[in-house]
């Protein structure tokens, strides 16, 4: 085996040594995006056994796709690098993974629709947020037309609008929750508290990803990424507290630093008027939760879109749905999407 070096190392070198020869003289697009650790830079020697190799899109008009695949598939090396060029994996047949593609349809083809026309409010929240990841990260080699470039600033993060109802709908998951930390040890349920406090963790780290306005990428890489958010070294030993912590007064403690923490950060994005963040009693019982309620409450007060303002604060298919039979098929995705919002109209959702 050849030494290892990043897929995205090895995508430019290929790139520059193999495919923009072949196109001289032809304009066009190439990137290395889309699925894969190596276009999150996760990759690691042991990526190299599964559906890792020299690979790119190149985005070319439709009526040129014929053309230009021809002449890429007739004229590359048999390996390059010492990696072969062409190779499968599991159900995948073995061929090159030069994709010859124009951009609308194949981004189409990732998200469920085309952001190369105008995206609605429906289209926003059927996008999984590891769909979004896949295609705003990754490098492009060349932009002739500069349209990769324009669409991928278009979805590099939501309007102002849909993050703050997607903001209000990650806060109002753990206003449904928080409580049962404690309730649960209290019940004698020590399992159970500590399986909460896990489902907390995940939707506290997924609402800095949403404060810091970074999609986060598939759940295999979801920690390697928090790990690249601003908030993660604060919060990253407050977490693994409340993950290992062996009683519930510990395991809350740690949630209280992070529920403030967080809060004060959303306070600080200046989208709507400030929220006292600091954590407290819930109805009398000996529980400390958030201020997430009162963070709901805020983020709708502060959108003025009529269709978002009038919705429950359920969010995007990402937020109420993590099978990945689900997120990783866009016309699923975008189908239990347009359900839901079909019937979600406000009809008096409630804090606790």
């Amino acid at each position: 085996m050849p030494p290892f070096i990043k897929g995205a190392e090895l995508a430019r070198a290929f790139y520059d040594e193999v495919i923009a020869p072949i196109l001289r003289g032809e304009a066009h697009s190439a990137a290395f995006i889309g699925d894969g650790s190596d276009v999150f830079g996760f990759d690691s020697e042991r990526s190299t056994d599964h559906g890792w190799g020299p690979r790119l899109q190149v985005f070319v008009p439709a009526g040129r796709i014929d053309s230009v695949s021809g002449a890429v598939s007739q004229a590359l090396p048999a390996t390059f690098r010492g990696w072969p060029v062409r190779f499968g994996w599991d159900d995948v047949a073995v061929d090159h993974h030069v994709a010859v593609v124009a951009p609308g349809p194949w981004l189409a083809s990732r998200l469920g629709v085309d952001p190369t026309n105008t995206l609605t409010h429906l289209d926003w929240l059927s996008m999984p947020h590891e769909r979004l990841a896949e295609v705003t990260r990754g490098p492009v080699f060349r932009d002739d037309s500069g349209a990769l470039t324009t669409v991928r600033s278009r979805l590099a993060w939501y309007p102002d609008q849909v993050w703050l109802y997607l903001l209000a709908s990650q806060w109002r998951r753990i206003s449904q929750e928080e409580a049962f930390v404690g309730r649960a040890a209290e019940a004698g349920d020590e399992l159970g508290s500590r399986l909460v406090a896990a489902r907390l963790v995940r939707d506290l780290m997924r609402l800095c990803f949403l404060i810091e306005r970074r999609y986060p990428p598939y759940m295999k890489w979801f920690g390697s990424a928090f790990d690249e958010l601003s908030l993660a070294a604060e919060l990253r030993p407050v977490f693994e507290r409340t993950l290992s912590a062996s009683d519930y007064a510990a395991r809350e403690a740690a949630l209280v630093i992070a529920y403030r923490t967080i809060g004060e950060r959303q306070n600080a994005l200046g989208l709507m008027p400030p929220v006292d963040a600091e954590p407290r009693g819930y109805y009398g019982r000996p529980f400390v939760v958030s201020a997430a309620t009162e963070f709901v409450a805020a983020c709708m007060a502060a959108i003025d879109d009529p269709w978002l303002a009038t919705r429950a604060p359920v969010g995007s298919v990402d937020q109420w749905v993590d099978s990945t039979d689900v997120l990783a098929h866009p016309a699923r995705a975008r189908a239990v999407a347009a359900a839901l919002v079909a019937d979600d109209v406000d009809q008096g959702w409630r804090g606790h």
